[in-house]
């Protein structure tokens, strides 16, 4: 049966944003071949939402204990992020990657089967 999941984040400087990845955010990794790294996330969630358009999109976002704490430590760090907004659901911001994609990085106020929701 399904043992794990695999994801992949399109970017026009996949070296870059490798070393973010190994770098910044200090996520344990291993070499798979010729420096093509590959990272373990930390605990995952998936949820279904519904097609906004008629095109099909997936997102990954990662969580945050606290948004305002993550945009401080990427200032810090010299990567830039978007205004926190508050979604009802979480407080948001996206940070932009080396290679100029922009991940969604989110501190939930919604239910988790991993964290308990966070009063907001």
């Amino acid at each position: 049966m399904i043992r794990g999941a695999h994801m992949i984040i399109y970017t026009k400087d996949p070296e870059a944003d490798r070393a973010f990845f190994k770098d910044v955010l200090e996520w344990p990794y291993v070499d798979a071949h010729d420096g093509w790294l590959i990272f373990a996330m930390p605990p995952a969630e998936i949820a279904f939402n519904p097609v906004m358009d008629d095109g099909e999109k997936h997102a990954i976002y990662l969580m945050c204990d606290n948004v305002e704490a993550l945009v401080a430590r990427m200032s810090d760090a010299g990567f830039a992020c978007s205004d926190v907004s508050d979604e009802g659901w979480g407080r948001l911001t996206a940070v932009t990657l080396p290679g100029g994609s922009k991940l969604g990085v989110y501190e939930p106020r919604h239910a988790s089967p991993l964290f308990p929701a966070q009063d907001g």
